[in-house]
């Protein structure tokens, strides 16, 4: 793995230049442009405020930000899963006719959808500033922490179900079906208070769950964030990184014979 991450730091600015294209490239031909980047999130935010906070009414207290402090990461991780998977066999020209280290797609995808992320967290601080939260200068200094735990953890995924993808194609529609019910079991549009006691166990074995809790703990209570929370998040994102390359490690070898 440690070669692996040599060799990536040696073809840098490859993943630069990557990240770079397809974040001038997302919305390249849209009246709108890097706009969108701020305008989805937020129409998603008013969808689900309207639904859970006045029709099905979750009974929270300022809805709009309890959620939105958790949308942002959860769609980053969402993007990820699904169109990071796609990440190795939608750049088939590359793979099969020059030399790089295959594991700088998924990382220059990961990438790209991370600083997507961290626009999007730029609405966040103003709703939340708008809402009269008082944040806690420690928890602010957590908060990077946070987010890199939870890209280590979006990036080891991303490593195993684009390799995956490649041999098995299908995974594609197969990860937008576990996307969603992923969504419903992590505790993004309510409380884990509110999910029975007897199944509470399983909700906290979903890893999302720690990070959105750390995102909630900064952004919405104004707190520091359980450091069991936090320690447990550091494990299971390294424990996911160093499965992900080797599981890419190893299927890789035969990315040019299966596209």
């Amino acid at each position: 793995m440690m070669d692996t991450i040599r060799e990536l730091y040696d073809y840098r600015t490859m993943i630069q230049s990557l990240v770079k294209r397809d974040l001038r490239g997302k919305y390249l031909a849209s009246v709108l442009g890097f706009l969108w980047t701020f305008i989805l999130p937020l129409c998603q935010l008013l969808i689900y405020t309207v639904v859970f906070s006045i029709i099905l009414r979750a009974g929270i207290e300022k809805y709009y930000l309890y959620l939105f402090v958790a949308l942002i990461p959860w769609n980053f991780c969402s993007t990820c899963m699904t169109g990071g998977a796609n990440s190795v066999i939608s750049q088939q020209a590359m793979v099969t006719k020059i030399y790089f280290p295959r594991e700088v797609l998924p990382v220059a995808f990961t990438t790209s959808a991370f600083v997507n992320m961290i626009y999007g967290y730029v609405v966040v601080f103003a709703v939340c500033l708008f809402s009269g939260v008082h944040f806690h200068p420690l928890g602010l200094l957590c908060l990077p922490i946070v987010m890199v735990v939870e890209y280590v953890f979006v990036l080891g995924l991303v490593m195993i179900f684009s390799a995956l993808t490649v041999y098995f194609r299908d995974l594609e529609h197969i990860l937008g079906l576990l996307s969603m019910a992923w969504m419903f079991l992590t505790p993004i549009m309510y409380t884990i208070d509110q999910v029975p006691e007897e199944i509470r166990f399983i909700f906290k074995l979903n890893p999302m769950t720690n990070i959105i809790q750390a995102y909630r703990s900064i952004m919405y209570y104004g707190e520091v964030p359980h450091m069991e929370q936090l320690l447990s998040s550091v494990v299971t994102g390294f424990i996911f990184l160093f499965l992900g390359f080797f599981i890419f490690g190893k299927l890789k070898i035969r990315f040019a014979e299966e596209m």
